[in-house]
């Protein structure tokens, strides 16, 4: 009964011991040449302020735009791979209701673009 999942069960086991032995080798086989760029926290491409930034400065929010552009542009594609799977079943109604939701995509996508969100300069 449980024959199926056989191959699936190996193979997450060999991942898994792989990462294990990926991560458990590691402090054994790296050069270990620490200099104080490699200690400094990383931000994103800025650079690390000895003192909070609180209402003293402006943060950059291109790098969070761009984030969120992604999560968006993401997840538009876990809701398209549904519909590609299964668009002969779905006929006419979902194809509208695809251009429909690829046109709100589209909508949001050049609003950002005519606010200057992806401008970085």
């Amino acid at each position: 009964m449980l024959q199926p999942y056989l191959p699936l069960v190996l193979m997450m086991a060999l991942a898994g011991a792989f990462a294990f032995f990926s991560v458990a080798s590691a402090p054994h086989t790296g050069p270990r040449r620490y200099n104080r760029a490699k200690l400094d926290a990383y931000e994103c491409g800025i650079e690390p302020s000895p003192h909070p930034v609180v209402g003293g400065g402006r943060m950059p929010v291109a790098y969070y735009l761009t984030a969120m552009l992604f999560i968006l542009f993401d997840i538009e594609t876990v809701f398209l791979y549904p519909f590609a799977v299964t668009a002969d079943s779905l006929g006419l109604f979902g194809l509208v209701e695809i251009v429909l939701f690829i046109a709100t995509v589209g909508f949001a996508y050049v609003y950002v673009w005519r606010r200057g969100g992806l401008d970085w300069n």
